[in-house]
Order: C-alpha cells, then structure tokens, then sequence
C-alpha cells in the first residue's frame, strides 16, 4: 500500500507531471521511451515502473529477451545504435553526479539523434524520473493480478 496518494493529495502537480507524460508519449519513438522507462526504473528501484513499463512494452510487441536484457544492455547484442546511446543517457541523467553527463555519452548520442530528438529524449528521461521518485517515495507497489 501506498504512503500517500499523490493524485488526490497535490492533483495540480500530478497533472503537471502527466502532461510531460503525454508529451514524451506524443515526441518520442515508443520503443526507445519503453527502454528508457524501463531502465531508469531498473536503476531507481522503482518496483511499480518496472512492472508497468515491462507490461507496457510486452503488449506493445516488445520481446521479453530485449526487456530482460535492458539490466544488462552494454553486453547484449540486441539494441541498435540509437537504443544504446538512449540507454546509455538514461544511465548518465539517471545517476546525474556531481560532473554532469559525460561529454562521450552526450556526444555519441547528439550523433545519432537530432537535435530535437535529443532535447525530447532528457525530457523523457526526465520524466520517469519523476515517476520514479514519486513511486519509490511514496512505496507504490505494483498490483498483484493484471
């Protein structure tokens, strides 16, 4: 059970939250925002994303080898060039230290993404870290039947 329904308890900034949402849902290639939802939760903690984004991608057509291999993405021949350096900006913004995202990352990816892609990207990383410091905060469980 949950600490605190968000929803109810600051409904304007969960709407506010929801609306980056449904932009990154709109602006982003549905694949790749399902891997990246997916591994910033892995790498939060966040047992509710995890189950949701896995369903998610699963019904959306996602094969369970690619999802599983999502823990493990730099040793798995399984994502394209645009999948690795989305993953591996998903890990720099999601572990954000005190340095920033490494210029290596940052460049490999602003050479496979346009510029917008890319601003839509972090904006997607962005949000599920949202959600995932919101769920994990909160102690938000995935259900137990779907």
């Amino acid at each position: 059970m949950s600490r605190i329904n968000m929803a109810a308890a600051v409904p304007e900034a969960y709407k506010a939250v929801l609306g980056l949402e449904k932009y990154v849902q709109a602006n982003v290639d549905h694949t790749v925002l399902e891997l990246v939802k997916l591994r910033a939760s892995m790498l939060n903690g966040c047992s509710f994303c995890v189950d949701m984004h896995s369903r998610e991608a699963l019904a959306a057509g996602e094969t369970s080898r690619r999802l599983f291999a999502v823990a493990a993405w730099r040793e798995a021949p399984f994502f394209d060039e645009r999948e690795r350096t989305a993953l591996a900006l998903t890990d720099a913004v999601t572990r954000l230290g005190e340095h920033g995202v490494p210029d290596d990352v940052w460049d490999a990816a602003a050479k496979v993404w346009s510029e917008r892609e890319l601003a839509d990207l972090v904006v997607a990383i962005a949000t599920i870290n949202v959600w995932n410091r919101i769920s994990v905060s909160t102690q938000t469980q995935p259900p137990l039947e779907v």
